[in-house]
């Protein structure tokens, strides 16, 4: 068996909890999950996302959650998935925020879609965090370095910078000196 790694786990949680694997990649994706905390954390995040999801994918088609088709249609619910983003990234202004806040209190289907967002959002940021984490090469001093923003390991580099200009002016001075002599 393969042993998989938790970058190339946390790739396939979404296949595997949706049974779209082989069932070699799932065995390996389910003895990685058994042996590692933290993806087997993530893993069951995800999945009670995707089951939310699901659940309330359900009741509306089973027509459990009664709600009038215009509702979903309105300028106030429209306002609330367009800003929805905004809203849990803050940036929206104060009387944006109580907007979103009222409409997330009043409707049932919009506060389940502002509790998914925000669970979708931590599980991103804990995966973000633990890869930055685990960077064996630090991609961004590379980057810019290449561009020149940041300096060079070098210390003296600018010491040398200023001797090579101090040299190029002597050079100058002399050959300009030896060209008056020469008169």
């Amino acid at each position: 068996m393969q042993e998989l790694n938790c970058n190339q786990v946390i790739t396939l949680l979404t296949f595997y909890i949706e049974g779209k694997l082989s069932n070699k990649l799932s065995a390996n994706v389910e003895y990685h999950l058994s042996i590692c905390s933290h993806c087997r954390e993530k893993y069951t995040k995800l999945k009670k996302i995707l089951e939310n999801y699901n659940e309330i994918k359900n009741k509306i088609n089973d027509s459990e959650i009664t709600y009038d088709e215009e509702e979903l249609k309105t300028p106030q619910y429209q306002r609330f998935k367009e800003n929805l983003s905004a809203y849990v990234d803050n940036e929206l202004s104060d009387d944006e925020n109580i907007k979103i806040k009222k409409i997330a209190i009043a409707n049932p289907l919009a506060r389940k879609d502002l509790e998914n967002i925000y669970s979708f959002k931590q599980l991103l940021q804990s995966s973000f965090n633990r890869t930055k984490n685990n960077m064996k090469y630090d991609y961004t001093k590379n980057t810019l370095s290449k561009l020149s923003l940041v300096e060079e390991e070098n210390p003296d580099q600018p010491f040398y910078r200023l001797v090579t200009v101090f040299t190029c002016i002597m050079i100058f001075v002399l050959i300009g000196a030896l060209s008056l002599l020469s008169y």
